[in-house]
């Protein structure tokens, strides 16, 4: 039974999950304990290890956690997607995103809540703004954020230094008109994708600097094609703009 309108807190984090037994219970139990006044929906791509089924006994005991089960693994852009979609027909009005495994720390959404309070439209949790920290990472992991946050910056323009995040908060006015397009972006791209979307729009864009830890339990979901995707995607967005713009020079 979900709560009435009338009963929600202004604030929904979205945890898409995927084999996070092992990691997703002390993530829960920091955010819970952080910012109590946040509700969370779990969103389960019918995972293996019971990470679905674990989500589901605590929401059966702590009526601020919300479980959204789906048919097989889709993605981390489709799961946050039909996680929006599942706040917004609540009424919340914000709505976050955070991952499973406690590298976003929970202790610092508190710097995301505020930067919107502040007028944000979006709030993004940096690591590469000053005070942004990476902790534990290998230098390939490192390279890699860091070369495609630069490659971003300059095929697209967005003036973001880590639209690869997915430590954020959205205004639930803003994801309505996002999530109204067609959007079948996956993995950093999704995140890129969003960004590029809400510049568009000209929505108010702030990044807070964060610390951003290397994770504990589990195994990470990177892959060479949530790269290799990414990629593709921001060369045709860049090569598209570049074009827009030649196209409206010429005039």
């Amino acid at each position: 039974m979900h709560p009435s309108n009338a009963e929600l807190p202004p604030t929904l984090v979205v945890i898409p999950t995927y084999d996070e037994r092992e990691a997703l219970p002390g993530t829960l139990a920091r955010l819970r304990a952080a910012v109590p006044e946040v509700h969370v929906l779990v969103v389960d791509d019918s995972s293996p290890d019971g990470t679905g089924q674990w989500a589901e006994s605590l929401a059966a005991r702590d009526p601020a956690v919300h479980v959204l089960h789906r048919a097989g693994k889709q993605g981390l852009g489709p799961a946050y997607l039909a996680g929006f979609a599942w706040g917004l027909e609540r009424g919340y009005r914000q709505l976050g995103e955070m991952d499973a495994d406690a590298s976003h720390r929970p202790e610092q959404l508190p710097r995301l809540l505020e930067a919107v309070r502040r007028g944000a439209d979006l709030a993004i949790g940096s690591r590469w703004v000053p005070r942004g920290a990476v902790h534990d990472w290998p230098l390939h992991r490192l390279l890699l954020s860091r070369g495609a946050n630069l490659y971003v910056r300059a095929m697209l323009g967005l003036g973001v230094a880590d639209a690869t995040a997915g430590y954020r908060l959205f205004r639930a006015e803003l994801l309505e008109r996002l999530i109204a397009e067609d959007i079948a972006s996956q993995g950093y791209c999704f995140q890129i994708d969003m960004t590029r979307r809400a510049r568009d729009l000209g929505a108010a864009i702030a990044e807070v600097p964060i610390d951003f830890d290397e994770r504990a339990a589990g195994a990470s979901k990177m892959s060479s094609d949530i790269v290799g995707e990414a990629l593709v995607k921001v060369t045709s967005w860049g090569l598209s703009r570049r074009a827009q713009g030649l196209r409206t020079v010429l005039r």
